[in-house]
């Protein structure tokens, strides 16, 4: 017979770490907080080392980011077409210029205005994605953007017409000791942090999963108790708040606006940067808004009679390579990245 099983107080071994536990913080979700951490010093660090002509075009790109976050909900999330946001970008800038302009309004109040005026004529304009899809929605959202320039031309007592309005910008408050471009691109970088978090916030909730089901299978949605003509109308009336927002603070930073700068050109540029930044993708709206920056002048410094086959052919390049967009690849290169240390 064996002897009584000796018991001793000698733990057990620690389980030996999984081997992907920490490569797998590193490489996977948890890079994404250091990396906005990271992100958000080197944008405040920006400002103080870069000539006022840099800021300027940072300030721009931060700009396009809201107006990109707003058109990633309709188009990345919502499943829907909008060859209009440039409209609702108008909407927003004008008005807050009018308010500017006529009633000497403070800059900080208009933005909410702004922002609500295209929230509202956003779930106005939602109708037509109530019963139109693809081509038909894309060819009315196309329709506004055609015939905003010429109403705004047209109201010239209160818009200025084709010479537009030249407006007060902001003045940078004493005790900060920053220069108007400075003070310029903080004000942009508060608008756009806060845009971020509230479409984080929102896509995380209720309305996200619904504006997913509904990009997904909208059948399917239907079946599940998600209402189409709600959220489709919610998606296009969120999409033109962002826009308004980013109308407003494209106002403070030019100091003009005119029917012009909101041509149907500008809604299509802005749909071409959210795809080549990321549809679906939060960092998508920051890549496409350096897009739309950049890409334009870079196109016209390389050939100056002909930027538009510059741009294009930029655009063709930049899908080809990546497919799913710059987030995409940034993504995809994570991955390898994540493989080849495994294997390691």
């Amino acid at each position: 017979m064996s002897g009584p099983t000796e018991v001793t107080d000698k733990p057990a071994p620690a389980a030996a770490p999984a081997r992907g536990g920490v490569l797998a913080r590193v490489t996977g979700a948890g890079w994404r907080r250091p990396a906005v951490a990271v992100l958000l010093v080197l944008a405040c660090y920006a400002p103080f080392q870069l000539v006022p002509f840099r800021v300027f075009q940072l300030t721009m790109v931060l700009v396009y980011a809201v107006a990109l976050l707003g058109l990633n909900l309709l188009v990345g999330h919502a499943g829907q077409i909008s060859l209009g946001h440039g409209a609702f970008m108008a909407v927003g800038a004008y008005g807050a210029a009018i308010m500017l302009d006529r009633w000497d309004v403070p800059h900080l109040v208009t933005l909410p205005v702004a922002a609500g005026l295209a929230f509202v004529l956003g779930l106005g304009l939602g109708l037509p994605a109530v019963r139109l899809r693809g081509l038909y929605l894309a060819l009315v959202t196309l329709a506004i953007a055609i015939f905003l320039v010429p109403l705004l031309k047209r109201f010239e007592s209160v818009t200025g017409g084709s010479m537009g309005l030249t407006l007060p910008k902001p003045a940078p408050p004493a005790w900060t000791g920053l220069a108007e471009d400075q003070w310029l691109y903080f004000l942009a970088l508060a608008v756009t942090v806060a845009a971020f978090l509230l479409a984080h916030g929102l896509l995380r909730s209720r309305v996200g999963r619904a504006l997913h089901a509904v990009r997904d299978n909208e059948t399917a949605a239907e079946v599940m108790g998600v209402r189409l003509p709600f959220y489709k109308r919610l998606a296009f009336a969120w999409s033109a708040m962002f826009a308004g927002a980013a109308g407003c603070v494209y106002t403070w930073v030019i100091g003009f606006v005119s029917p012009d700068s909101f041509a149907v050109t500008l809604s299509i540029t802005l749909l071409a940067g959210l795809v080549v930044g990321g549809l679906g993708s939060f960092a998508g709206p920051l890549l496409g808004g350096l897009f739309v920056m950049f890409v334009p002048s870079i196109s016209q410094d390389i050939n100056d009679a002909a930027p538009g086959v510059i741009f294009g052919l930029l655009i063709i390049v930049v899908m080809y390579v990546a497919p799913t967009g710059l987030a995409g690849l940034a993504g995809r290169l994570a991955r390898s990245t994540k493989r080849i240390l495994r294997k390691e």
